[in-house]
């Protein structure tokens, strides 16, 4: 599928891509309505609403991945609520045969989250995705997220990557995207990022529900000299 012995550095998104994005799923569409009905003495109906209304406002912005912002907005403690459910946090059961992979393929693996600084603790507690990285950033640390063109720049700058030797693995086609328009040379979807829902299709990027599939080609695969 790529020519590994041209990629140096493979770029890993989190949520759906090497944890399970039930967890998340869950907690956004399903916990925190029903705690807001509960709180609120609401219909679950008018909560789904308010929720979904409030989601729509800031989507594709840093603040639909801020944990603060959603504090403030919905007047919940997040966090109180993520520890209810961290037995739903998980690895994709293909994540660490496919980073130890990349480990002895000799390729960085570089993880690019949304996610909030808190959120990403909370899940580098509950699996063992940590050990398995070799460098991993939260866009919060750049002011912007990985939708937009600045976001990128400063990604290759402060890992001083080439950006058509890298990999971008994400579940969200409208993020390959950006990561595309940035000039990064190889993108791949995820087609199965919550295990409790049907798979998704990519329009116009290659996806796998699989990165066992991967292994074959990459095992043994040196990296070319400029």
């Amino acid at each position: 599928m790529f020519p590994w012995t041209q990629i140096e550095a493979v770029l890993l998104d989190m949520d759906g891509t090497l944890l399970d994005l039930h967890f998340d799923n869950h907690f956004w569409q399903t916990l925190v309505p029903q705690v807001l009905s509960q709180q609120r003495g609401i219909s679950t109906r008018a909560a789904n609403e308010l929720v979904t209304s409030a989601y729509q406002r800031v989507e594709g912005t840093l603040n639909w991945y801020c944990l603060d912002y959603w504090a403030s907005e919905l007047q919940l403690d997040i966090m109180a609520l993520h520890h209810r459910i961290v037995d739903k946090i998980r690895l994709r059961q293909d994540t660490i045969p496919f980073l130890q992979a990349l480990k002895t393929a000799g390729k960085r693996r570089i993880l690019l989250t949304n996610a909030h600084p808190a959120s990403l603790a909370l899940k580098l507690e509950h699996t063992a995705l940590g050990e398995h990285l070799d460098l991993m950033l939260s866009s919060h640390q750049f002011g912007v997220p990985k939708e937009t063109p600045l976001f990128w720049q400063q990604v290759f700058h402060q890992c001083q990557l080439t950006p058509e030797r890298c990999l971008f693995v994400d579940d969200n086609e409208v993020i390959l995207q950006a990561a595309k328009d940035a000039g990064v040379g190889y993108l791949l979807g995820v087609n199965n990022p919550d295990s409790q829902r049907p798979h998704k299709q990519f329009q116009h990027f290659v996806a796998t529900a699989d990165y066992l599939q991967l292994l074959p080609a990459l095992a043994g695969s040196e990296l070319k000299p400029r």
